[in-house]
């Protein structure tokens, strides 16, 4: 593979949309056998409703050449207050109680569908999404950014150490904590001080532990999504306690 050419843009069109949802299709669909109402196998897009009300950043590695779906390497869905409004209400609401952060004066920024290309994971890809959104957070002055990261899995006993491990060190504060709805992972009430924080740690996606990285925590519990085949977490990042962390990212002064 020649040496990529990153660039990052907001999807402006509805041949934009579908090349982010078509990479959405071969990582969740594809690769970790996900499903939903609205996925449309016949095409190889993975949608859904929430899709019309958000905004969509794309990485794309210009080095591909050819069109728009054949450049798209890395996916963020955004989706702010308004959006939400819009919506229904967030994407993460079916599976998190999110009443702590959904309370007046507080802007909202829920992070949903993020996953880059198999060829480009473990190197700068991601660094080039997170400096984007971290501008555009500044920007548009969020103060909360929040959303579902998965572990790949439904079998709670093998995910039990990194899930204990998220438990017991890295809650969010109660007052902007989410609570996973029903069904809900039993995650052991006894976290125990023996716990192999380096096991714990190798099987922690590198999503979950980029956010670790910048001050951020998780909401009680877990909830299994047997239709996608994860185990999912709800992150919370408040941005006024690491604002200096997220103007780094942006400035390119730090990467993940």
């Amino acid at each position: 593979m020649s040496e990529p050419h990153f660039d990052t843009v907001f999807a402006r069109s509805d041949e934009d949309l579908s090349a982010a949802q078509a990479l959405r299709y071969d990582v969740f669909v594809d690769e970790l056998g996900g499903d939903g109402d609205l996925v449309e196998h016949d095409t190889r897009l993975e949608k859904d409703r929430f899709d019309r009300f958000a905004r969509h950043l794309l990485l794309l590695d210009r080095a591909r050449g050819g069109t728009i779906s054949q450049q798209v390497v890395g996916v963020y869905r955004l989706l702010d207050n308004e959006g939400a409004a819009r919506a229904g209400g967030f994407y993460s609401e079916a599976e998190f109680n999110i009443d702590a952060l959904t309370v007046p004066g507080l802007r909202l920024l829920e992070l949903g569908r993020s996953c880059l290309h198999k060829d480009y994971r473990g190197g700068m890809a991601m660094y080039h999404l997170w400096s984007t959104l971290a501008g555009y957070v500044s920007q548009e002055k969020f103060d909360i950014l929040f959303g579902t990261a998965s572990f790949r899995g439904t079998d709670i006993e093998c995910l039990l150490k990194p899930l204990m491990l998220l438990q017991k060190n890295h809650l969010c504060p109660v007052g902007i904590r989410p609570i996973a709805r029903h069904p809900r992972a039993v995650l052991s009430e006894n976290t125990g001080d023996d716990m192999d924080r380096k096991t714990a740690m190798t099987q922690m996606p590198s999503l979950i532990k980029a956010y670790l990285r910048l001050g951020g925590g998780v909401g009680d519990g877990a909830h299994v999504d047997h239709k996608f085949n994860t185990t999912d977490v709800c992150l919370v990042l408040d941005v006024n306690k690491t604002s200096d962390k997220i103007r780094r990212l942006y400035t390119k002064e730090h990467a993940l």
